[in-house]
This record gives structure tokens, C-alpha cells and sequence, in this order.
């Protein structure tokens, strides 16, 4: 199914709209899937990470009391950190901090994943090109342009981390929990 998924992305001519149109169709399904593991697993054996990208943005600007417009950017993923509630309500059994714990690695899977769509690797860092045009950017050594949103700061990180703690606290009224505070150092 993965690459199943990664090859109906790469054979438009816009992979970027391909993976609009797919996560479009893929995401009501990630709602009703019960199970953490289950969800982690379908993301994390994401062969697009382009797709990947999408799912996620859906998933939180889901979550989020009031959706954004900004494209997708570090801006936004730091907006997601401060608008976004609990991700899917209907699991009643699990402890309330354990739905922060998975929001906060689906956010940083998000962070990964832009990384590796806009900033890393030199064959990933044309991925929303189609093949044809990834290949005369890469022999042309051509740099990714930057997106808007992406320049942000360290104040910028430090006041969104710190507004985050603060809505947990209010929520959860107890110490993190040591899971909490790793992946919010991770995601730092």
C-alpha cells in the first residue's frame, strides 16, 4: 500500500497536488483508525514523504480551534504547537497526557517530514517537482527556494514551547510526565 501511495504521487506532473488530492481522500480513514499503533505505524511506514507532510497538516489543522491559511512552513508547524487541541476525541481509555504525547510525535514526524521535503537531502530536496523537472534541478544543483514562514527565530520556538507547557499544565494540573518533556526537547 506504501508504495502503492508513493508512485501515485511521483506519476502526476505536480506531486504536490497529487498528494493534496490522495491525503484528501486517505484522511477521513486515519480518523477511524482505534488504535495509537496503529496510526503511528501507518505514518511511520510512509514511503512519500511529501504525502506524509499532507496527512499530517490535515490531522492537526483538524485539531486546531481556528485553521490557519499559512502554507505549510515552520511558522505553521509552530502555530500547530499553539492552536491544536487533543488529536482524535473518541478514545475514552487513554490517559489524557498520552494524547499529548501522540499529538507532540505526530508534530515532530510533521517537523521530520518538511525537513526532508524542503530542507534536506539533495535528491528529497525537489519533491514537490515532478521527476523530470527533479532531475534538471539536481544536475543544476539548483537550491530549494525558501518558503514563506520558514524564517523563524529561537525566541520564536522558546515562546511557543513555553505557551505550550503552560496550556498543558492548566489541562493536566500535575508534573509532565517524563515522556512529555523528551519530545518537547526533541521538538525544540
Amino acid at each position: 500500500l506504501q508504495r502503492m501511495l508513493s508512485i501515485a504521487v511521483e506519476v502526476d506532473k505536480s506531486p504536490n497536488c497529487s498528494s493534496c488530492k490522495i491525503a484528501d481522500v486517505i484522511f477521513p480513514f486515519i480518523l477511524n483508525i482505534p488504535l495509537r499503533s496503529q496510526r503511528e505505524a501507518f505514518l511511520n511506514t510512509m514511503e512519500s514523504q511529501l504525502l506524509r507532510c499532507k496527512l499530517l497538516e490535515l490531522l492537526f489543522q483538524h485539531s486546531c480551534d481556528v485553521p490557519t491559511t499559512l502554507p505549510l512552513s515552520l511558522a505553521k508547524i509552530l502555530y500547530f504547537l499553539s492552536h491544536s487541541s487533543v488529536l482524535l476525541q473518541y478514545q475514552d481509555e487513554t490517559a489524557t497526557w498520552q494524547r499529548w504525547d501522540e499529538m507532540l510525535q505526530y508534530l515532530s514526524l510533521l517537523l521530520l517530514s518538511y525537513q526532508n521535503v524542503i530542507l534536506a537531502f539533495p535528491l528529497a530536496e525537489h519533491l514537490r517537482s515532478s521527476l523530470n523537472d527533479r532531475m534538471d534541478l539536481i544536475i543544476q544543483k539548483a537550491k530549494p527556494k525558501p518558503q514563506d514562514g520558514d524564517d523563524i527565530s529561537h525566541l520564536d520556538i522558546q515562546l511557543k514551547i513555553e505557551d505550550f507547557i503552560s496550556r498543558m499544565q492548566q489541562v493536566l494540573g500535575q508534573p509532565f510526565p517524563l515522556q512529555i518533556m523528551e519530545k518537547l526537547c526533541m521538538l525544540r
